[in-house]
């Protein structure tokens, strides 16, 4: 008996990192001699990247010196701020505005799973930060298309629909309005590191699948609402040929979980959605089929983040992984098959298809790898995260 990764038992040695929790049920993980993972290598490159300290802080004041002098005379906002009622999104709404000095438009992408608690998070964070705000809500039908899409392809990326519809709702937004940043409220020093076979998006790839398993035609495409089409192509107009920048200033802060969730619960009265990722009810499914399905626990990830970097200590995040996610709620899980229009036995038969990833489908990954060298050049430009080509490239397989 060999370990389960990807749903696949695979004859290699079980193995966990000396150093975090992260084990050989990651995609691409490896071992140097002392024990430590290849994962816990790259957060330590990705702080000297982008450090949190004082030399953090300038790069931040440096970020948004650029992105007020970018700002369009023409227009009302500084930046596009992608929101959902989470932790992460709400505080960099808050810093933008209290601490940056920005006027950001926030975005909600709605594709019919919002979690009532992110909602009202979200409205709250708006009236009392005096930020307007533009929802583009997805046609449901093609949402729950989609949802089912991956269900079928079974594939681990099941979110695929609207991490795509996020990022599409933001550059579209940022482009109508002629806006020149999109900023993102992701931290790789809480969320983790998760291999490219767990976090792949791609609009092509989405299409893709879609024409194999899908069963109403997508909407077509405008600059202004790209849906679900942001493809490679799409990303280089609207970073390249339009000047969109997009920035993760969470990188640079001192992020720690505890003091933020005080922060917002004292200035915002926020409240915890119950689980990360939760702002998102579809999650519970998700986090239910890659258990049951692939063998995958994405608090591998979460956690060993929060091990590096002294939130937790490796005995309490091991402690936690050894019980369900309390984001696995059987009631939640129902409320989303009901949504979702489909009977428990067809949910089943789904499941029980052989595993399978990105790589089994047609998708832009290769013409991606074919334009490695003008990807890492554009990070290194500042068009977006300089780490989106590690992302891509050395996070496993």
């Amino acid at each position: 008996m060999g370990v389960i990764v990807n749903g696949v038992n695979q004859n290699i040695t079980y193995k966990r990192c000396v150093k975090c929790i992260s084990d050989s049920t990651c995609p691409g993980i490896k071992f140097d001699q002392f024990g430590v993972c290849n994962f816990c290598y790259l957060h330590d490159k990705w702080t000297k990247i982008y450090p949190n300290d004082e030399k953090g802080q300038i790069a931040v004041n440096k970020i948004i010196e650029k992105i007020k002098r970018k700002k369009n005379k023409g227009s009302k906002y500084d930046c596009v701020i992608g929101v959902s009622g989470g932790r992460d999104s709400t505080y960099l709404l808050y810093l933008a505005v209290k601490k940056y000095g920005l006027n950001p438009l926030a975005v909600h992408f709605n594709d019919g799973f919002d979690n009532p608690v992110a909602g009202e998070n979200m409205l709250k964070a708006i009236k009392k930060l005096n930020v307007d705000l533009r929802t583009i809500t997805s046609n449901y039908s093609e949402s729950r298309d989609l949802k089912v899409t991956f269900l079928k392809a079974s594939t681990p990326d099941l979110n695929q629909g609207t991490d795509v519809g996020i990022a599409a709702a933001c550059y579209g937004v940022a482009h109508e309005e002629n806006i020149k940043t999109v900023l993102y409220g992701q931290s790789f020093r809480t969320e983790g590191i998760k291999p490219v076979s767990w976090a792949y998006m791609e609009g092509e790839y989405l299409k893709k699948v879609h024409s194999l398993f899908g069963e109403i035609k997508l909407k077509k495409p405008t600059k202004n609402r790209p849906n679900y089409h942001l493809n490679p192509y799409l990303l280089f107009y609207y970073s390249v040929i339009k000047g969109i920048k997009a920035y993760s200033p969470l990188y640079y802060e001192n992020y720690v979980r505890k003091e933020v969730d005080k922060t917002l619960t004292n200035q915002l009265d926020w409240v915890y959605p119950g689980a990360h990722y939760y702002d998102d009810l579809y999650w519970s499914l998700i986090t239910y089929v890659h258990r049951e399905k692939f063998n995958i626990d994405f608090r591998l990830n979460s956690y060993s983040a929060l091990v590096r970097d002294n939130q937790m200590t490796r005995e309490e995040a091991l402690e936690r992984v050894k019980s369900k996610y309390v984001l696995e709620d059987p009631e939640v899980i129902d409320l989303c098959l009901r949504r979702l229009q489909i009977s428990k036995s067809d949910f089943d038969k789904w499941l029980a298809l052989p595993p399978k990833t990105f790589r089994d489908y047609p998708n832009g990954y290769k013409k991606m790898e074919l334009a490695k060298p003008l990807i890492w050049l554009l990070g290194k430009a500042g068009f977006f995260p300089e780490i989106v080509y590690d992302k891509y490239f050395n996070c496993g397989y």
